[in-house]
């Protein structure tokens, strides 16, 4: 027997989101059905659709334009950190270590899931780069096989146009702390080896 059909809307609707399959769908439509405070998902989606924006300088979700962090005068102008999404501004923020400014790409290089290079908002970081008095970008992009490829675009897309005094890093890699060896990916122990560090030896 086939579900009523607003209810199967339901379903579908929640099917579209990244990593839900049909049982998930179904799952999370009879909760809404059942919890009458679920029923609020519908007023949050709403409000955050129509409450935000893109920042036109840095590409965030925000809700004004610029967004906070672009128009706060303490943050260092000149230091820009190149992230893949708007939740890895939130990680940095979070840990309070960074105060310069952010370039969002809203994704990474992954043609195969079909996010190609015209997806991606690197013709606005290279029009920043040019002409905001940039000394230095960080690569923020994920360490793994989408990321190197995002970071190896940007690369090639600032090589031509951007001022021959800028520097270009990345974020360190190594060992996470709390992490056991023979659970890290490849690509983490691949990091972690390359930069190594001597370390002092008591007397």
């Amino acid at each position: 027997m086939a579900y009523p059909e607003p209810l199967e809307e339901l379903v579908v609707a929640f099917e579209r989101f990244p990593g839900i399959g049909r049982r998930s769908a179904e799952r999370l439509a009879f909760h809404v059905l059942r919890d009458p405070r679920a029923r609020e998902l519908a007023g949050a989606i709403e409000r955050a659709v129509t409450g935000t924006r893109r920042c036109g300088t840095c590409c965030n979700v925000a809700e004004t334009d610029p967004c906070s962090i672009c128009a706060d005068p303490q943050r260092d102008a000149g230091l820009l950190c190149v992230v893949e999404e708007p939740r890895h501004v939130e990680a940095i923020e979070r840990s309070g270590a960074y105060r310069g400014r952010y370039h969002v790409l809203m994704g990474a290089f992954h043609p195969g899931d079909g996010t190609d290079e015209e997806h991606l908002t690197l013709e606005r970081l290279v029009a920043r780069a040019r002409g905001e008095g940039l000394r230095e970008v960080i690569l923020g992009t994920d360490p793994d096989a989408e990321g190197e490829a995002t970071a190896a675009l940007i690369l090639d897309a600032l090589a031509g146009s951007a001022p021959a005094s800028l520097v270009v890093t990345r974020l360190a890699r190594g060992l996470p702390a709390g992490s056991g060896i023979e659970y890290l990916h490849k690509g983490v122990l691949e990091d972690a080896l390359a930069d190594r560090r001597p370390v002092r030896r008591r007397p």
